[in-house]
């Protein structure tokens, strides 16, 4: 196949641009997968001809396997997510851009040990369309191929990339929950059908302090330096609306009451709680926006059984964060419990 490109966004000159640690900007989303790849050897191994990354260790004959993709830009997904109890292989476009069908159909076949393949799909217009058409590809290779669409973002029904609900941090859980009814030995529609409940379960919401910059341009999105994006998207899509900076707790409280009711949760409930860092967000804030969601839980009665904090679904280099919530019981939590073995989670191996 080609080698990926992306065109350098246009700027008036070169001091619009942000300053990164960068070769050719044309180049960044290829380089940076080599490096990933060569950092973890024994975990993944990058296809420099397809442009894939596939798990280094092959699938038991017989096993489902799982293919997700996207737009780079977003690390530690999906790359970060290849190994043992998660991926199998994934297909990363461009920055912002999404992976070509021969990405996609490649990364299938790698996948492919006998038990068929699921798709994982994050709710952008290009992704869609593109496994759409490598899944059809696929089958008429005689590679059974089942899909399932993560659209959790309740921000907005709509963007510039999407038409519905956009799909954002609930793909970790997808990832993490089908990983592991497959590693079971579950069947190609059971996987589907775990993760379609995943992604039934799941809701997240975010919020930007500034834009994230795509490599060779400025910003994408134009921040005063008191304003917020509520609601924002992770490629740097306008929300709900922009806003004055409020206090961490004003902010979770809002997004809490967008999520509880987006979920139906009520007192009992039980959820699994991810608060993300959209790349350039540090820790020391995102655990007071943590320490501000248990307590906002905590107020409503609602249990938060486990939790990750951290950079986990990205925006290149945006200060921001997102609360991803999934509605818990103790199955999922068995399989939550399972055992994984990827670059950017890792238990029970």
């Amino acid at each position: 196949m080609q080698p990926q490109t992306t065109q350098p966004v246009d700027t008036a000159d070169a001091a619009s641009s942000t300053k990164k640690f960068l070769n050719d900007p044309v180049h960044a989303a290829l380089d940076s997968l080599a490096g990933f790849a060569r950092s973890v050897p024994e975990l993944v191994r990058w296809d420099d001809v397809e442009q894939i990354i596939v798990r280094a260790t092959p699938l038991p004959a017989g096993q489902v396997g799982l293919v997700s993709g996207g737009g780079s830009g977003h690390e530690p997904l999906h790359a970060g997510f290849v190994g043992p109890g998660m991926l199998t292989a994934a297909a990363p476009g461009a920055v912002f851009a999404s992976p070509s069908v021969d990405q996609i159909l490649a990364a299938t076949r790698a996948a492919a040990a006998g038990g068929g393949v699921l798709h994982i799909v994050k709710n952008y217009t290009g992704d869609v369309l593109n496994f759409r058409l490598a899944a059809e590809a696929a089958q008429a290779e005689g590679i059974d191929v089942a899909s399932v669409l993560v659209d959790d973002d309740v921000a907005v029904n709509d963007s510039a990339h999407t038409v519905g609900k956009r799909g954002t941090g609930a793909t970790l859980f997808v990832h993490k929950i089908a990983g592991a009814v497959a590693g079971a030995g579950g069947t190609l529609e059971h996987v589907r059908s775990a993760a379609a409940d995943v992604v039934r379960r799941s809701a997240s919401f975010g919020f930007a302090l500034t834009s994230c910059s795509p490599p060779g341009a400025g910003p994408i999105l134009t921040l005063g330096a008191d304003e917020i994006e509520v609601g924002v998207g992770i490629h740097g899509e306008q929300g709900r609306r922009s806003d004055v900076v409020r206090p961490a707790a004003d902010l979770v409280a809002e997004a809490a009451d967008i999520l509880v009711a987006s979920l139906e949760l009520g007192a009992g409930s039980r959820v699994a709680a991810l608060v993300n860092g959209m790349g350039g967000t540090p820790l020391m804030e995102l655990y007071i926006l943590f320490n501000d969601l248990a307590d906002e839980l905590a107020r409503r009665h609602i249990s938060i059984e486990r939790n990750l904090v951290g950079n986990y679904v990205t925006s290149l280099d945006m200060a921001g964060a997102s609360f991803t919530l999934v509605a818990f019981d103790d199955q999922l939590a068995t399989l939550w419990d399972a055992p994984v073995h990827t670059a950017a989670l890792r238990w029970g191996c």
